[in-house]
C-alpha cells in the first residue's frame, strides 16, 4: 500500500521524506490557506523534491473552468495529479483530462456508486473519506470493501486512495480491505510507531546498553 501525506507543511513532507516512506502527497485548498503562501508556489516547492504524485485541487465547480485551472496545475510538474470533485462538472472535466493523459484525484467520495462513476470516467485515484463517513454514523470502512469488490470484478485500474483517515486503526484496515494507496496527516504518521511495548522494551535496552563498553 503506497503512504501519501496529507499536508502542505514543508517541513512535515521532508521528514517523512528522508525516511524513504513516502510515495506521495496530497493537498487542498484548506491545508495550503493554513501556510498563508501562494498556493502554486506549494505545489511547486513540492513537486521539486517528491517524484512521486501530488494531488492539487482545482477551485472552480464548473467543468470547463476546472479543466482551465488543471491545465495550469499540470504545467507545474509531471507528477501533479489534477484533484476534483465529484460531481457531474467534475466527472466531466476528468473525462477530458483522461483523454490528454493528465492523471486525476476523485474526491469526496462517499458511495460505491459514485467510485464506479469515477473508475468509469478514467480517474487515476479515487479517494473515500472514510472518517468523514465514520462521523454521521456511516461505515466509512465497508466502503473501501465495496470499492474494491466492484472495481476488481470489472478490471477497472482507478486506484482507491483511502483518505480522512483519524487514526492507526483506519491505516490497518484500509491495509487489510484493499486500498491501493493511503493518506494521512503527519500527526497520525507519528501515531503508527507507538506502543507501550515499544517504548518499554527501548527504555530496557538502552538501561542495559549503558553497562556494556563498545
Amino acid at each position: 500500500m503506497n503512504l501519501f501525506l496529507d499536508t502542505a507543511d514543508i517541513a512535515e513532507i521532508k521528514k517523512v521524506h528522508e525516511m524513504g516512506l513516502l510515495d506521495g502527497i496530497t493537498t487542498n485548498p484548506s491545508i495550503i490557506a493554513k501556510s498563508g503562501r501562494k498556493f502554486t508556489e506549494v505545489i511547486k516547492e513540492i513537486c521539486s523534491f517528491v517524484k512521486g504524485p501530488v494531488s492539487a485541487e482545482v477551485l472552480a465547480t464548473d467543468a470547463k473552468t476546472m479543466i482551465k485551472e488543471g491545465l495550469e496545475l499540470a504545467a507545474i510538474a509531471e507528477n501533479v495529479v489534477i484533484k476534483v470533485p465529484l460531481i457531474p462538472e467534475g466527472i466531466k472535466a476528468v473525462v477530458e483530462f483522461t483523454s490528454k493523459g493528465i492523471s486525476t484525484n476523485v474526491t469526496l467520495c462517499f458511495t460505491a456508486n459514485q467510485a464506479l462513476l469515477a473508475a468509469k470516467a478514467g480517474a487515476t485515484f479515487i479517494s473515500p473519506f472514510i472518517g468523514r463517513l465514520d462521523d454521521v454514523g456511516y461505515d466509512g470502512l465497508e466502503l473501501i470493501s465495496e470499492i474494491r469488490e466492484i472495481y476488481d470484478n470489472y478490471g477497472y485500474e482507478t486506484q482507491i486512495l483511502a483518505a480522512s483517515v483519524r487514526h492507526p486503526i483506519h491505516f490497518k484496515e484500509v491495509a487489510l480491505r484493499g486500498a491501493d494507496c493511503v493518506t494521512i496527516p503527519y500527526g497520525v504518521f507519528e501515531m503508527l510507531f507507538k506502543h507501550p511495548l515499544t517504548d518499554s522494551g527501548l527504555a530496557k535496552f538502552i538501561e542495559d546498553s549503558k553497562k556494556l563498553t563498545w
